[in-house]
């Protein structure tokens, strides 16, 4: 399968991640909103956000899938990220959507709108059979947006990279329903 980006939905297009991305992505460590929910680290803003973009870019050459920039098609703001992701959980592969979006365009529907636009776009390209997305228990905020991607708690107690996650999952047969 082929990953593209130039992505489209009513208020948002994508692209993929690049080095230049660094300065802009540096806000979402620097808020502590966004970046509650990641590990305390001596590094700073700017080289968290490096190392992020370095691990994006090696997804994309080893066909890995990954987050991709969010635009806003009316002002060309890049607000955040979402993408498909090759992931193992629970020892197993899965196909995961995954989305971040810097703190001022929190509220607005964009999360929910950018996760269904890769949910459509990995069933459509026939990416997985099933779709998830990995949320730690306390995100409350990123469970509503899977909730309102079509998803379903599927495992309260999954295991990712040596921590419990949620692992909301949507399968093609209730995608096609939600599309017709």
């Amino acid at each position: 399968m082929h990953y593209t980006d130039k992505l489209e939905s009513n208020r948002l297009t994508t692209r993929f991640l690049t080095m230049e991305d660094i300065p802009v992505w540096a806000e979402f460590f620097r808020n502590p909103d966004t970046n509650a929910l990641h590990k305390p680290t001596e590094l700073t803003a700017e080289e968290q956000s490096e190392q992020w973009m370095q691990f994006a870019l090696k997804r994309y050459a080893e066909n890995r899938l990954g987050l991709q920039a969010l635009i806003l098609k009316d002002t060309g703001a890049f607000i955040g990220q979402c993408g498909l992701l090759a992931q193992v959980a629970n020892g197993k592969p899965v196909t995961e959507i995954g989305y971040h979006l810097l703190r001022p365009y929190w509220g607005r529907g964009y999360a929910v709108e950018a996760a269904a636009l890769f949910r459509d776009y990995g069933f459509t390209n026939n990416f997985d059979d099933s779709l998830v997305s990995l949320i730690l228990p306390e995100n409350n905020r990123s469970q509503q947006v899977a909730l309102r991607n079509g998803m379903k708690l599927h495992d309260p107690d999954a295991e990712f990279r040596g921590e419990h996650y949620q692992m909301y999952r949507i399968v093609r047969e209730e995608w096609e329903q939600l599309k017709a």
